[in-house]
């Protein structure tokens, strides 16, 4: 199927990075003029990329990755009494940092309803330290994908540290007889995304645009391997934003599209319930979806918004 070796990590680093913001790396060499000329340009492609505002690398300042970080952005409108109500959009990577989900654990505590996302049937408990149903988890690509990525990039798993048995939790997504009906009805199909995130990759490679490739490789033979991993897998990350759309079947796509509007209808009926103080929390390449349906949709307008480091990506202590 592969020309090579090459290709094949090369496709599977365009997959698991697509997976990684869909669902739920320095040597110490000295750069050379062109090495510094590349990292300018990357980190202005990654400013301007469609979801620059939700998750990014933040870098020193010769350009080095010091850490990958998601956002809270937040949205406001007011009600038909005059009252403000808000809805913050809080992206998430569904691997992280132990540090990373207790942040978001406290953050998630001054909100009425924490809309979350997870495929899984409806009444799905989530306990504490993520130990849900085989058969659910299984029925989620997205969720099977990143848990297996946990150890290659020694970090912690969404489910396990999360606390969903929180009152104010409320479940915001498909369920899987949902989602695979959406996919069927759509043309899409597992495959399907398999084939054109291998297409991607080939077409990167010839172009000579497959940074990932050459990097997944000697991450996997270095001594630091999760560390040199994790740079890679950022900027494939970011990379990915643009391409999610590779996903989409005849009618925008189930993996992003389709399962926004279901959370929108869910954050309909809290705003109905007379809930003011509303996050959704999803992952970060739902959230530039999100953010149109809540200007449009819902009259919201753009408030404030604040950066959470969710992997670091140097040895040295990071620094805001």
């Amino acid at each position: 199927m592969f020309k090579n070796s090459f290709s094949y990590i090369g496709f599977m680093a365009s997959l698991m990075a697509a997976f990684f913001v869909s669902g739920l790396i320095a040597n110490g060499q000295q750069e050379t003029t062109k090495q510094k000329k590349e990292t300018s340009k990357k980190t202005v492609q990654e400013e301007n990329s469609p979801n620059a505002r939700f998750l990014r690398i933040r870098r020193d300042h010769k350009g080095r990755p010091v850490a990958m970080e998601t956002s809270v952005v937040r949205y406001q409108t007011k009600n038909e009494d005059g009252e403000t109500v808000i809805v913050d959009l809080i992206g998430a990577v569904h691997v992280g940092e132990k540090s990373y989900y207790e942040t978001l654990n406290n953050q998630f505590e001054q909100y009425e309803s924490l809309l979350y996302e997870l495929v899984a049937p409806e009444g799905t408990v989530i306990p504490k330290g993520g130990r849900v149903d085989d058969e659910s988890i299984s029925l989620n690509p997205v969720g099977g994908i990143q848990k297996g990525l946990k150890n290659l990039l020694d970090l912690e798993f969404q489910l396990e540290k999360i606390d969903y048995t929180k009152g104010n939790f409320v479940h915001a997504d498909m369920t899987p007889t949902e989602f695979g009906e959406s996919m069927k009805s759509n043309e899409e199909s597992i495959g399907g995304y398999a084939l054109k995130a291998m297409g991607q990759s080939m077409a990167m490679q010839a172009s000579g645009k497959d940074t990932g490739t050459a990097g997944m490789i000697m991450a996997l033979f270095s001594s630091d391997k999760s560390l040199r991993m994790r740079r890679v897998m950022a900027q494939q990350m970011i990379d990915m934003e643009a391409g999610l759309a590779m996903f989409e079947g005849k009618d925008g796509s189930t993996i992003i599209n389709h399962r926004n509007a279901k959370c929108m209808e869910v954050l309909k009926e809290e705003l109905a319930s007379g809930k003011k103080k509303i996050a959704i929390f999803y992952g970060a390449g739902h959230l530039a979806d999100m953010e149109k349906r809540l200007i449009s949709d819902f009259q919201m307008n753009v408030g404030g918004q604040k950066w959470i480091p969710a992997w670091t990506l140097t040895k040295r202590k990071y620094e805001r």
